[in-house]
């Protein structure tokens, strides 16, 4: 599971951390005939759009790629945040995503630290990581291979899975990401402050359209459901991130999520035209 008790937003500490290493790698596409035939999220440029969307929560920015190299210590009890959609030292993710890499390029920077992270997994200890773990991941990150591993195992666990869902339930583009957003915050567990729980509350609330459900009715008793999970932890008592940025586009009636966008996250303004 992703979600830490302490899970604080990551932008402050972001902000003014610039990127140390040019992004340089190519977003993956489908061939051109699937290309022009994808819906949702499986077009790559919405699904880009949404990447772009989480890393103005995620990272203060829109450049999602240029987040590759990122590391730090954030001090909410995850141990290291890094890469382009934070994966921790602390909730198995980051171990999941070196093991990943490790298996295609044996000899790299971050497999010494194999054994260290296997051991601080489940808490925010640094014990065996320093001090050369974010050295070694700033240097990892120069590498194509990395770079891919880490969109391949972000799709695993976070992208794949919350528009599988989506799909599941009628959902367009808008929900797909909404779906996707959230369970890059809150994990994908079954709790009820996880993904699977605020799924499970939005649904005794309201049907969704493949229930035969009105998608708008829908997806605000989702984001409903997903303000009650972040308000039951201080550290999310800031939910900018769903109600002036996800509601404002249900409320406009955007559900392909069409440009042009304009939205605010933790008091920053933001446009993608």
């Amino acid at each position: 599971m992703r979600r830490f008790p302490s899970d604080l937003p990551r932008t402050a500490a972001r902000r003014t951390l610039l990127a140390v290493l040019g992004a340089g790698a190519l977003s993956t596409q489908l061939p051109s005939d699937e290309a022009d035939d994808a819906t949702g999220l499986d077009d790559p440029d919405k699904k880009d759009l949404a990447m772009r969307l989480v890393s103005s929560a995620e990272n203060s920015s829109l450049d999602w790629q240029a987040q590759y190299p990122y590391i730090e210590d954030l001090g909410d009890g995850r141990g290291y945040t890094a890469g382009i959609i934070g994966f921790c030292s602390g909730t198995s993710d980051m171990l999941a995503l070196v093991e990943l890499y490790t298996q295609r390029v044996s000899d790299n920077p971050l497999a010494p630290y194999l054994p260290a992270l296997r051991a601080v997994d489940g808490t925010d200890s640094h014990e065996g990581l320093d001090p050369g773990f974010p050295s070694a991941w700033r240097k990892a990150a120069r590498a194509s291979a990395f770079r891919r591993a880490q969109r391949d195992e972000r799709d695993r666990g976070y992208f794949d899975p919350a528009v599988v869902c989506a799909k599941e339930d009628g959902l367009g583009t808008l929900g797909q990401f909404v779906y996707y957003d959230a369970m890059v915050m809150h994990g994908p567990g079954t709790d009820a402050l996880s993904f699977g729980g605020i799924r499970r509350r939005a649904r005794e609330d309201a049907d969704t359209p493949t229930d035969g459900g009105d998608e708008i009715a829908y997806l605000h008793a989702f984001l409903d459901a997903r303000v009650w999970a972040m308000k039951q932890e201080a550290a999310h008592s800031d939910v900018s991130r769903v109600e002036t940025a996800q509601r404002v586009f249900l409320e406009q009636g955007n559900l392909g999520l069409d440009r042009p966008l304009k939205w605010k996250v933790y008091g920053d303004s933001y446009e993608i035209g």
